[in-house]
């Protein structure tokens, strides 16, 4: 049985997040993927807020380089981050609950750009992060052919 897009994003992915504790760490929840492309949210905890009491950027940049890390590596070739840029536009607070949309700029035979948007449960974009991944020429997981 040969998988569409949606159903190989979703085997590699669960490849990943068994041994990704970052993630289980930070109670990250997988919304939607598809080929290059993921949906992941995150509500904001008590370990999250910095000392100017709103999130801090590390757990938002973590947040996006996560659902970067979803949509690049969707089509079960190996991929890894190789240099991002976050632009934070607005503070989240506590209890807020952010979601992280990836999508392909650009995927190349080796060299990808995904952009991913944050925002807010009430639809303010929160950050904009670019993320250029570099495929490794390795499977994820094994997909029979059958």
């Amino acid at each position: 049985m040969k998988l569409n897009g949606k159903e190989k994003a979703e085997a590699v992915v669960e490849k990943l997040l068994q041994t990704d504790a970052c993630s289980a760490n930070l109670g990250l929840q997988v919304i939607d993927l598809d080929a290059r492309h993921a949906v992941v949210s995150l509500t904001v905890g008590e370990t999250m807020v910095n000392g100017h009491g709103v999130c801090h950027g590390g757990m938002i940049f973590t947040l996006a380089d996560t659902c970067c890390a979803f949509a690049s590596n969707s089509e079960n070739e190996s991929a890894l981050l190789s240099s991002a840029q976050i632009e934070l536009l607005r503070p989240a607070h506590l209890g807020d609950e952010l979601t992280a949309t990836a999508t392909a700029v650009n995927q190349g035979r080796r060299k990808g750009i995904y952009d991913v948007r944050v925002v807010n449960q009430n639809g303010e974009l929160i950050a904009v992060f670019r993320g250029q991944t570099q495929r490794l020429g390795e499977s994820l997981v094994h997909i029979s052919a059958a």
